[in-house]
């Protein structure tokens, strides 16, 4: 006769499922409230990121130490509460898995910069005078930058660091408030990457860059958004900036009517020929076509010499977004007919400009009379801390490009965002890039936008890079005749009135080659060539107002595949859009 109880095993196994079932409640229930206080710590600890920025700026000093103390505490106990081995192993789960694992990295990430970034930044910030720069008398005091070069240099270097792996978090496998997390991580940390990286090259170039050992004198390029080079636009205007002790003046302003085509072009690399021919070596306008600035920065350079002698240090190249940056620092500008303000720049510059005053020449005054307004408020001192700002986002878009004359200085701005250089790859990263030239001989990218998708994986067998560019006129449907000619071309150049047209060059991972191209799901004809070891695929698309094209280009062989992919891509009036997608093979 039975007495009603399981068999040993049975009940041995149901003690196992109990207590395992339990464990799990307890270790979920842990997770959950250690979760909790994870969150609300990374909360306090975003809240206290923007209260410091807004101290920071305001130089109140004893204000953003207590704040930046408290970021540390929330950011060391987000860390905590993120790393103990019954979250680790959440992280493991599918599906879930990835969420724990990104609020752990995010965690992880926030703590580490407010060690290694945040300490030595209120460092710099205590001994350097942030709301002047050191301004006085229109001069910048270049002793202080000796004193900050060094912390300065652990801040970029932890902040990169912190770039690079909020990069490598999978955001497309968390959920969609975690996904906007970290975006909004990753946004920050490179904006904050770019600036102090540039603070940091600053404190190292800038003694020698602005006179401190003799002087200097730099040629400024102001490139038009609105006709499309590969380093963001066709060089509109010109001019000579001198430097000695700190003390910068606009020295002298020029056209590029100054600079008629040269009969024998300047010597170029071969890849510049084989995808521009000559023309970047005759013309002055073309010479942005160059993708990599330091060849870019070396012509320019010697055209300005070939036209009024002397010698040159250095060039600088900004774009037309760079004056909507700095007008948020200055207020008003007063130009010709126009009262420019930040909102209103942009449209009077690369727009309403040739749409009031058809007289080239007196365009090109204009111009001249907005960038001496424009640098005679910047070089003023004025409200530095805007202007560092203004110039920080300038750069952190890519708008601001240097090279330099003399070979230790080109060293470090070569690999420097500031550069303009094509990027190395490495272990972790690899770069991919949009180069956009306009062959319609006018202003029409005024109306032109873009977005780039990127994706990796494998596609028969092997690694695969592919890039997708999807490019649009946003032109009205009577440009032809709503526009002026200066705008439309009027069909000088074989583009019909109101039809942009346009080079797309898209380059690959260094080593990997192209396996397949189209153009909205179809082969043509494309221009190749090399820049270094990557490989570049060019198209020549033509758009009729409203329409829009998507090219993509895979890439396989050494480089592509499964590592992070960034995208480098010409600067546009509207910053295009980059994605990530899952791939999805051409053939």
């Amino acid at each position: 006769m039975s007495d009603g109880r399981l068999p040993v095993r049975r009940r041995w196994i149901g003690w196992t499922v109990g207590v395992v079932l339990t464990l799990l409640v307890l270790a979920i229930g842990w997770v959950a409230i250690r979760g909790i206080g994870a969150v609300s710590d990374l909360q306090q600890v975003a809240k206290g990121a923007s209260q410091l920025k807004k101290s920071i700026g305001d130089g109140d000093l004893d204000g953003a130490k207590p704040i930046a103390e408290s970021i540390a505490a929330n950011a060391r106990s987000a860390h905590d509460l993120t790393s103990d081995p019954i979250w680790q192993a959440f992280t493991l789960l599918p599906w879930l898995g990835p969420n724990f694992g990104a609020v752990s990295e995010i965690a992880d990430i926030a703590d580490d910069v407010s060690d290694g970034a945040l300490a030595p930044l209120l460092d710099v910030a205590a001994d350097f005078d942030l709301a002047g720069l050191g301004f006085s008398d229109g001069a910048i005091d270049l002793a202080p930058f000796a004193q900050i070069e060094k912390p300065l240099g652990a801040a970029s270097s932890a902040l990169t660091d912190a770039q690079l792996r909020a990069q490598r978090i999978d955001a497309g496998a968390t959920l969609p408030p975690l996904a906007d997390a970290v975006g909004e991580l990753r946004s920050s940390v490179t904006q904050a990457a770019t600036v102090v990286g540039s603070l940091h090259g600053a404190s190292v170039l800038l003694p020698t860059m602005l006179g401190g050992e003799g002087p200097r004198d730099y040629v400024l390029a102001m490139q038009n958004n609105a006709e499309l080079r590969s380093s963001g636009g066709i060089v509109g205007s010109i001019a000579l900036l001198h430097a000695e002790d700190g003390r910068i003046e606009l020295q002298k302003q020029a056209s590029t009517s100054d600079f008629p085509p040269l009969d024998t072009a300047l010597p170029l690399s071969d890849s510049t020929i084989a995808l521009f021919e000559d023309r970047p070596g005759r013309y002055l306008q073309n010479i942005t076509n160059i993708p990599d600035f330091a060849d870019a920065g070396a012509t320019l350079a010697a055209r300005w010499t070939g036209r009024f002698g002397g010698k040159v240090d250095g060039v600088i190249a900004v774009d037309a977004i760079v004056a909507k940056h700095l007008m948020g620092a200055i207020g008003e500008l007063k130009f010709g007919p126009f009262t420019a303000t930040e909102d209103s720049v942009v449209d009077i510059l690369l727009s309403q400009v040739y749409a009031t005053i058809s007289d080239p020449a007196v365009q090109d005054d204009i111009f001249a009379q907005a960038a001496r307004g424009l640098f005679g408020v910047a070089l003023s001192g004025g409200d530095t801390p805007a202007l560092l700002g203004a110039l920080a986002e300038s750069a952190s878009e890519d708008r601001i490009r240097i090279w330099s004359a003399h070979e230790d200085e080109q060293s470090l701005l070569a690999s420097s965002d500031l550069g303009g250089t094509i990027p190395e790859d490495t272990a972790d990263a690899t770069y991919v890039g949009v180069l956009l030239n306009d062959t319609t001989g006018s202003k029409m990218d005024y109306y032109t936008r873009a977005s780039v998708t990127t994706a990796v994986g494998t596609c028969d067998g092997a690694a695969t890079t592919q890039v997708r560019v999807t490019w649009k006129s946003t032109a009205p449907a009577d440009a032809a005749t709503s526009l002026p000619e200066y705008v439309t071309g009027g069909g000088v150049y074989g583009v019909p009135a109101g039809s942009v047209r346009t080079l797309i060059a898209v380059y690959g991972p260094a080593g990997a080659t192209p396996s397949h191209t189209d153009r909205d799901g179809a082969e043509e004809g494309v221009q190749t060539a090399l820049l270094g070891t990557r490989s570049v695929v060019q198209h020549e698309v033509l758009l009729a107002p409203g329409e829009s094209t998507t090219i993509t280009v895979e890439f396989q062989g050494e480089g592509a595949g499964e590592r992070l992919t960034q995208v480098n891509m010409t600067p546009m009036i509207d910053p295009p859009k980059a994605t990530r997608e899952e791939l999805q093979c051409s053939s």
